[in-house]
């Protein structure tokens, strides 16, 4: 067999995999895991405005959060699992729209806008599913710290001031297409609600307007952190998520400003739980 048939089999056998109802329903695990950590982080910023915070706000604090509850380690196997499968999902979408790198003019613009995307997630996956393994095995610990590790060690990389600026941009372009994609209702293309009762399609509406725009706001916060620890070449300042919520509180009303943030990332939450139950379809 040539080196492309060899290629092309294990992409197809890759595609079939990314198509099987047995991934389907553990991506299902997946959706409902990402909502549960966001509503976590939620309780967490909620609890950060009203004087109760202990945790850090962000996955980390998430997920320790759910370790220390009975059961939670095997809960976080079992959301683990969940993610490594919504990973793989994603890289089935990213074999799905191969083929359209052939194409010319929008289609291939489309496919490689969707590939991009599909490649983004899966890092993302399987970065909050390493982080779960983690806590689960009794490894875990702050990822506000650990950023504020990382970006020290990038700043000796040669331009590595300017690769911290660069990302903390990307970040806050992320952020921003998050708050128009909330804004736009692009999310609705997301989740296949041409069986959902009327009263549902209300729901996830209002879910998306909310919550994709708060997790919008909360990632360009992010963003500006880094870039700010950039430019004033201080990696204490790159904070993470925990960070950007406190600068949040740290605002004129602050108090106020966070809890919107915050039940506006549980209502992202939400939205992840709905999704499990009428995924997309193409």
């Amino acid at each position: 067999m040539s080196g492309r048939g060899t290629v092309g089999s294990a992409a197809g056998a890759a595609d079939r995999a990314g198509n099987s109802d047995a991934l389907e329903n553990l991506a299902r695990v997946g959706l409902i895991a990402y909502g549960v950590v966001h509503l976590l982080i939620a309780w967490l910023a909620l609890q950060l405005a009203w004087g109760g915070g202990g945790q850090s706000a962000d996955q980390s604090g998430a997920l320790s959060t759910l370790a220390q509850q009975p059961l939670g380690k095997p809960l976080l196997w079992v959301l683990a699992i969940g993610l490594i499968a919504l990973a793989l999902w994603q890289a089935g979408e990213v074999l799905r729209w191969r083929q359209g790198l052939s194409a010319s003019g929008d289609a291939r613009k489309k496919a490689v806008t969707k590939i991009v995307k599909s490649v983004a997630k899966a890092i993302v996956y399987a970065a909050l599913a390493i982080l779960a393994i983690r806590f689960a095995t009794g490894g875990g610990q702050s990822s506000s710290g650990q950023q504020q590790q990382q970006t020290a060690g990038v700043f000796g990389w040669p331009a590595g001031r300017w690769l911290v600026g660069l990302v903390g941009l990307v970040v806050i372009g992320v952020g921003v297409y998050l708050v128009y994609k909330g804004v736009s209702k692009r999310f609705l293309k997301q989740i296949d609600l041409g069986q959902a009762p009327p009263r549902t399609r209300n729901l996830v509406e209002k879910l998306g307007l909310v919550g994709f725009p708060a997790k919008g706001v909360a990632l360009g916060l992010v963003g500006a952190l880094l870039v700010y620890a950039a430019i004033t070449f201080d990696p204490a300042k790159a904070s993470g998520l925990d960070g950007a919520l406190r600068t949040v509180l740290d605002a004129p009303f602050g108090q106020v400003l966070l809890t919107l943030v915050a039940l506006g990332i549980a209502a992202f939450g939400a939205f992840c739980f709905v999704r499990a139950r009428y995924p997309e379809r193409t």
